[in-house]
């Protein structure tokens, strides 16, 4: 799986799905009390994924066709700003808004996606992107189709690819191993 180093340059921003992007899939529903709850899986290696992405000054951004607390908090953890929940599942418009608040072009953005609600944006993104076990129609849309099934990692194989072809993933990691090396100094007694 290659990737042009120029190509890689140019994007500015990376958009992910979540459900069989960020997680698995699939969803665990219940109720608490009388509240409605929703659980879902997400992979750690994914979430670092997502760090070493933005420490590269690369912006992330989530968009997704359900509505889920779930969603909101990982995209707090992740220091995400931009995450649009929408339950019709309107991606597109939502995508296009947040290029125009971005001051981008859609060339200059990457979308990871999965499954039909994605390839409206995946057609028209300078860089899109099939996890591993996509269905075929967007795996076809896709010039980069990820080895890893979503919720499994694949996040991380995809910002390895892109920072390796921009020639950034060696310097960005070892950055980061040697921010969590420090000691931290301890209050004086």
């Amino acid at each position: 799986m290659s990737l042009s180093r120029d190509r890689a340059a140019r994007i500015k921003l990376v958009c992910f799905d979540v459900d069989g992007v960020l997680s698995e899939g699939g969803i665990f529903l219940g109720v608490a009390g009388s509240a409605r709850v929703e659980f879902k899986r997400y992979d750690i290696k994914d979430g670092l994924g997502i760090h070493l992405l933005q420490s590269a000054g690369i912006g992330a951004a989530i968009i997704t066709g359900r509505e889920s607390e779930s969603v909101r908090l990982r995209a707090a953890e992740l220091g995400i700003e931009e995450c649009v929940q929408d339950r019709e599942a309107r991606k597109l418009p939502a995508f296009l808004r947040l290029l125009d608040r971005r001051g981008i072009t859609s060339d200059e953005a990457a979308f990871v996606g999965d499954d039909l609600p994605d390839l409206g944006i995946l057609r028209m993104v300078g860089l899109p992107v099939a996890v591993g076990d996509a269905v075929e129609e967007v795996k076809q849309a896709c010039d980069l189709v990820l080895q890893r099934p979503g919720g499994h990692g694949a996040v991380r194989e995809f910002v390895e690819v892109l920072l390796k072809a921009r020639g950034e993933w060696t310097d960005t990691f070892e950055r980061y191993v040697e921010e969590r090396s420090r000691a931290t100094p301890t209050a004086a007694t």
